[in-house]
């Protein structure tokens, strides 16, 4: 067990000097074109609630992202965290510049006194973010192991995608019994399927 924790944390390091190392035309040009190929994705147009994420370090960015999915008249969810009991809630936003606050984690998430939670059995797609992932739609996240505990309450109609540029995908992610796959990932390159 000890043993795979050293090696994820190992991806996660090598995943930081990779990010490091894109200039920021590059880093922004790749997540256009990621972006892009989000809104050309059959299973993202026909969906009506999406829950997207609000990026962390090392992880695809998300605000032009999340601007777009309402001009598409999304209904869209972001999670918020709650660090003492380890879990987060989808929750409907509204208005990104007047919904959102500083969690736990640091980054924007939706503020519970304005956003209503959304229960999982009406989300139509799940957009998961990833430090790495592999082809067979395994992933590492931040450690926290917040969509491991999500994904699998998502219902199996609700498609799991997630976005990584190609330099974050690896040979193959050290998967532990909790971790949980995505069935799809986009890249700058490619749509990889794994169902």
């Amino acid at each position: 067990m000890d043993e795979v924790r050293e090696k994820k944390q190992e991806i996660r390091n090598d995943i930081s000097t990779f990010f490091n190392s894109l200039s920021d035309e590059t880093l922004q040009e790749n997540t256009r074109i990621i972006e892009n190929r989000l809104f050309e994705f059959a299973n993202f147009l026909e969906s009506k609630i999406v829950m997207l994420y609000v990026n962390a370090e090392n992880e695809v960015a998300t605000d032009a992202i999340v601007k777009r999915a309402f001009e598409f008249g999304k209904i869209v969810v972001l999670p918020a965290f709650d660090k003492t009991k380890a879990s987060m809630r989808p929750m409907k936003v509204d208005h990104p510049e007047k919904d959102l606050i500083v969690g736990p984690r640091g980054i924007l998430e939706p503020n519970p006194a304005k956003c209503k939670q959304v229960p999982l059995d009406c989300i139509d797609i799940a957009i998961v973010p990833g430090v790495a992932m592999d082809e067979k739609g395994g992933r590492i996240g931040s450690g926290d192991g917040y969509y491991d505990r999500i994904i699998p309450e998502l219902p199996m109609t609700t498609r799991k995608v997630g976005l990584v540029f190609e330099g974050q995908l690896v040979p193959q992610v050290p998967m532990e019994s909790h971790d949980k796959h995505v069935d799809i990932i986009i890249t700058e390159k490619r749509v990889i399927y794994k169902i």
